[in-house]
């Protein structure tokens, strides 16, 4: 069966055992995705509601929640996809293989979009309102209803209903709320380094309409696609249809190019004017707060007959959209090292909400006649990663060299494979003033705040401790791993005063305080919480930190307008006034979906 609608996917995974069917009274505000929560964090099935308070239709959530079950829904053309997608970097590989080849030249066929009449479209068969759409509320703050699963779908000017000049792209969509009018408007957050704004910067200078369509659910292939940091030039609508093995079908409406198979679709014109967007509890475990973004003036709202809705839930990772990262780094992976000679491998942390903490190996092949004393080809290398795609959101850049063998896999090794061999008064490199990801709150500015790449090669030059030291009676401490010490601060309520807080924990540590043990400190709310899981550590060290106002060190100096530290490197990790409030759940809503799946147990 092609799993070319939701309605397929519910058959597959329930003849695969992937699915449970709730059958009592859901309200879609918080309810629902406390449930999905709950289900993904015991690894769960997908959830079928098929009974949401005031809304006619079937929600599904979940889909994506193990890797496995993805790649399920993707069994007849996965490997022949990531065949596809290796080629790239090695074709000759693909010919050495003759049955890869086969099932990849096969399956490539699928990658023209097909047209149809609208008469045959299945999306095309209903028309509904937004406030007939499920208004799902994920946490307490949100500033309304969100659509969390979209696919949003923009053409070039100069090539209107032409799915291969298209981009399409997953940015969360508010349906309801704020300043947007009923049944009228709806409000798009996309980000820098989006495909979306190219196009509507083109429309802008072509004082051209700029119309877009959302759609929702149909092959679970165009959500992957959504996602994917495809090649210049593979438009998202082709990969779709080489991941679901068939092409991708529209149909024509007016002036806007639908996806015929879609659950539904959502079509209007951006506004030159924006609204406000927001609050809404976002994948780095915070909410991100209201901004003004780009409105959208709705046309029409189509569906098909029978229609369920699918919807993700983020939060704190790990959450649903990890298995994204999980399958879309097992697809493109072996493309790296072609993309950027010299790197081998990378890995954006998922615990620290992907774009904050990005580890990286690369390889030192500059002097290849005498023995590496120092980084040279990994900063090369680094810098080169800071302007890559979606990699340039990164904001803490941590690259060791192959030669060394560090685990990239092994999140905590790796950081003890950096903090052995780092030499704290050079290999740090700082990048200040510049583009950070919107959603990150670190800095003072939506946008705007720094990053920072640690290098590192050769022999290890310390021996890192697990012990907690003996400090000043005040200082309270925890080892959260090798090397990596939490001491408690003040709490962070006027942020002008930090450097004088931080120096005060420096003067506390003194001059005999063994800074090889413990080359890295953080200074934060609650030491027992970062040193009770390498994860916590993780999460509050890099989401609450901007490279450039939070990194103090020991025995600290600029010189030529490089910093660096002969002693510990020290961030502050402390909750500050600015940052954007962490997302919590309502106890009432808790308590109901204990009983409540205590019952479908």
């Amino acid at each position: 069966m092609k799993t070319i609608s939701t309605a397929n996917i519910v058959k597959v995974l329930e003849k695969n055992n992937e699915l449970i069917r709730i059958k009592h009274e859901v309200d879609p505000y918080l309810q629902m995705a406390e449930i999905q929560r709950r289900i993904y964090r015991d690894n769960g099935p997908a959830i079928l509601f098929e009974n949401v308070k005031g809304c006619q239709f079937q929600c599904i959530s979940n889909i994506y929640g193990t890797t496995k079950r993805a790649k399920l829904l993707f069994k007849k053309t996965y490997n022949a996809v990531r065949s596809i997608i290796s080629a790239k970097g090695d074709p000759v590989g693909l010919l050495k293989h003759p049955i890869g080849a086969v099932q990849a030249l096969a399956t490539a066929g699928y990658g023209l979009p097909l047209k149809i009449p609208n008469s045959v479209a299945p999306v095309m068969q209903c028309r509904a309102k937004l406030e007939d759409l499920p208004q799902i509320v994920s946490w307490p703050m949100d500033g309304g209803a969100f659509i969390t699963l979209p696919q949003v779908y923009s053409e070039h000017p100069d090539h209107i209903g032409n799915p291969l000049k298209s981009n399409l792209g997953m940015y969360r969509i508010q349906i309801s709320g704020n300043e947007y009018v009923k049944n009228k408007e709806i409000g798009l957050h996309y980000q820098i380094h989006r495909g979306i704004g190219v196009h509507q910067k083109l429309h802008n200078d072509r004082k051209k309409p700029f119309r877009v369509a959302v759609f929702i659910g149909g092959s679970p292939a165009m959500a992957f696609s959504a996602v994917m940091p495809l090649p210049e030039g593979l438009p998202e609508v082709a990969f779709s249809g080489l991941m679901a093995g068939r092409n991708f079908r529209y149909t024509k409406y007016k002036d806007w190019t639908i996806a015929a198979d879609a659950d539904f679709a959502i079509i209007g014109t951006i506004q030159p004017t924006m609204k406000p967007e927001g609050p809404f509890g976002d994948h780095l475990g915070y909410y991100s707060l209201t901004h003004d973004f780009p409105c959208m003036e709705v046309e029409e709202v189509f569906h098909r007959k029978n229609a369920i809705w699918p919807f993700t839930v983020v939060g704190r990772p790990p959450q649903e959209d990890t298995t994204f990262g999980d399958v879309i780094h097992d697809l493109t992976g072996s493309v790296i090292s072609t993309e950027l000679p010299g790197l081998h491998s990378v890995n954006a942390v998922d615990a620290a909400g992907v774009h904050p903490l990005l580890l990286a190996v690369g390889e030192e092949r500059y002097t290849p006649f005498e023995k590496i004393k120092r980084p040279s080809e990994l900063l090369t290398i680094a810098n080169a990663v800071l302007g890559k795609g979606q990699l340039s959101l990164a904001k803490y850049l941590l690259i060791a060299n192959e030669a060394d063998q560090p685990n990239i896999s092994d999140i905590p090794a790796f950081f003890s494979h950096l903090l052995e061999r780092i030499d704290w008064k050079r290999d740090v490199h700082f990048q200040t003033e510049t583009s950070i990801d919107t959603l990150d709150y670190s800095s003072k500015e939506i946008n705007i705040g720094s990053k920072v790449i640690w290098a590192c090669t050769g022999e290890v030059i310390r021996k890192l401790s697990n012990e907690i030291p003996e400090l000043e009676s005040s200082l309270d401490a925890n080892v959260v791993s090798s090397g990596i010490l939490a001491i408690k601060g003040v709490k962070s309520e006027n942020y002008n005063d930090a450097p004088i807080e931080i120096e005060k924990i420096i003067e506390k540590l003194g001059v005999n305080f063994d800074s090889d043990s413990y080359p890295l400190i953080i200074v934060c709310d609650d030491p027992n919480f970062l040193a009770a899981d390498f994860n916590n550590f993780l999460w509050a060290t890099f989401t609450r930190s901007n490279p450039s106002h939070d990194i103090y060190g020991i025995g600290a100096k600029t010189e030529f307008k490089h910093w660096g530290c002969s002693g510990s490197l020290i961030i502050d990790a402390r909750f500050k006034p600015h940052n954007a409030p962490p997302l919590l759940e309502d106890k009432s809503v808790t308590d109901f979906v204990d009983q409540l799946l205590e019952k479908i147990k």
